[in-house]
């Protein structure tokens, strides 16, 4: 994978429930909650949770898919 390639992907991650959070306007208590409860298209990786931004905004625009 190309350098420029695996930038791109590693900009479109989000880490942590704080930061993922953010990207849905919620505190990150509820965002906790949310991934914890399978809510949000996002997994765990070690103690952090990572999400694509780009899932995040499908799946609240209704063209994602259901979280796992």
């Amino acid at each position: 994978m190309r350098m420029a390639e695996e930038l791109s992907l590693a900009i479109d991650l989000v880490w942590g429930a704080a930061d993922i959070g953010k990207e849905i306007n919620r505190k990150p208590r509820q965002t906790f909650h949310m991934l914890e409860q399978g809510l949000l298209p996002a997994r765990k990786v070690g103690n952090q949770w990572v999400a694509e931004r780009g899932k995040l905004r499908a799946f609240f625009l209704g063209d994602g898919e259901k979280a796992a």
